[in-house]
């Protein structure tokens, strides 16, 4: 009889992928408090011990995951503000960055945007902390574009103020998108860009 070979063993990186992907799809759908590290380990499919060579505990684990899926969106999206081409041309591929990710990846916008629920203080501060950390990259990523069209200097604090009126506005529409997932994206990204370089491009 032939010998089975042992199953090889996961390294590191990989199993921690596999918990926090379980994570992220536990936390955005039922919600932090409903979620506990046994059942992310019965998703992940690995030994609750193993959770704790990760993370040390489930605030631990959701911050990770908040900060990963954070860094993640804005280089999404910072890949597009960056591109080549004029300033409307890279706005246009901007949104659509912003609705594809959110179309690729609803748990992360999800657990990014809508899940408030948690009552931690750290959490919260954490949350908060991330959302000012996004909201100061696209806002240097749009630097240039904003001191070019509207002579916003981006050290200015209404420049992080109108960023956030952007993020603010193109997630409610991926929120609206959610009820509506008839609505071809194109369609979406018309719609924004016309409403969006009105105010940032009209100069041109």
């Amino acid at each position: 009889m032939a010998e089975i070979a042992p199953k090889p063993r996961m390294r590191g990186p990989a199993r921690r992928a596999l918990i926090t992907a379980a994570a992220l799809k536990l936390f955005a759908g039922r919600g932090y408090h409903a979620v506990s590290l046994g059942d992310i380990a019965a998703e992940a499919g690995v030994a609750r011990t193993v959770m704790y060579d990760h993370f040390p505990s489930k605030r631990v684990l959701l911050l990770a995951v908040m900060q990963e899926q954070n860094a993640a969106l804005v280089e999404y999206v910072g890949a597009r503000i960056t591109g080549s081409g004029p300033p409307e041309e890279r706005m246009r591929s901007t949104i659509d960055a912003y609705f594809s990710f959110a179309e690729s990846k609803p748990q992360a916008r999800k657990l990014l945007f809508d899940r408030t629920d948690e009552d931690d203080p750290e959490i919260q501060t954490v949350r908060q902390g991330i959302r000012e950390s996004r909201t100061h990259a696209v806002a240097a990523l749009l630097g240039d574009d904003m001191r070019a069209t509207v002579g916003i200097d981006p050290g200015e604090p209404i420049a992080e103020a109108m960023v956030e009126l952007i993020i603010t506005g193109l997630d409610g529409v991926a929120q609206w998108w959610e009820r509506h997932p008839d609505m071809p994206k194109s369609l979406l990204v018309e719609g924004a860009m016309r409403l969006l370089w009105t105010g940032l491009g009209h100069s041109g």
